[in-house]
């Protein structure tokens, strides 16, 4: 089951992150202008309502998931938000179907290219399917190290509550090792990442590096108070962004 949020005009698909579901959205479906916009929040397969839902845990299947679903709401055409991994599977979305997309908005999202990892990074990342703890440092490091124990606690158990272990050790590798940059490059499509300052993982610099040369048209915002969970961290800001930009 998809959840829908708002009934306006300006219709914007929002994919989710490695850790996350439909339902790990921080605080902003609850800052959605509902006159103006129409966010669709799905899960991918193995996800949330979907985890008895499985298949290869691809970018290109979570890509072809949301257009069938785009095609259930009657969504010709639309906008896209990806947060994290969700950022990759919205450009092979824009790769896969060119004309249906209107805009394509990243959090903190993977570049088109992937993600490249040291031998540490690797071990890090691929047992966090199994072990909470390497999940529980990740999200510390990529958030600078400033959440609460509280709050890690509680996303590192959202983490394992939203998703099978087989999807989720699966779609590590589709998100760092996938690389469709030439699929996109060029793109004329408005194209705004949205990053933290305090992410050291897929920040301004990896966004110049990426982001900026994938898209002519495309421009990066920093939230200052922010690490790689800008929904959680800075909503205010991060919706007002969104607002400006989709709308």
């Amino acid at each position: 089951m998809t959840t829908v949020v708002g009934g306006g005009p300006r219709r914007v698909m929002a994919l989710h992150g490695w850790f996350g579901s439909a339902r790990d959205w921080g605080g902003l479906p609850g800052l959605i202008d509902i006159e103006r916009f129409s966010y669709a929040f799905p899960d991918y397969r193995g996800y949330g309502d979907r985890k008895d839902v499985t298949g290869e845990y691809s970018i290109a299947e979570i890509a072809g998931d949301v257009l069938a679903l785009a095609d259930e709401l009657g969504w010709d055409t639309f906008s896209l938000v990806g947060h994290s991994m969700g950022g990759i599977a919205a450009q092979q979305v824009l790769a896969t179907a060119p004309g249906r997309v209107e805009r394509l908005a990243g959090i903190s999202p993977v570049p088109a290219s992937g993600v490249p990892f040291d031998d540490d990074g690797w071990a890090l990342f691929s047992g966090a399917a199994e072990n909470p703890g390497n999940r529980r440092a990740i999200i510390d490091f990529t958030t600078g190290g400033r959440a609460s124990a509280h709050w890690l606690d509680t996303m590192v158990a959202a983490s394992l509550s939203g998703s099978t272990v087989a999807a989720f050790g699966a779609y590590l590798p589709a998100w760092a090792r996938t690389d469709i940059s030439a699929e996109i490059t060029g793109s004329g499509i408005p194209a705004l990442a949205i990053v933290g300052a305090h992410d050291p993982a897929l920040g301004e610099q990896v966004m110049t590096g990426t982001w900026l040369k994938h898209y002519p048209n495309g421009r990066v915002e920093v939230l200052l108070d922010a690490g790689h969970y800008g929904m959680y961290e800075s909503p205010v800001r991060l919706a007002r962004l969104l607002d400006d930009f989709l709308g």
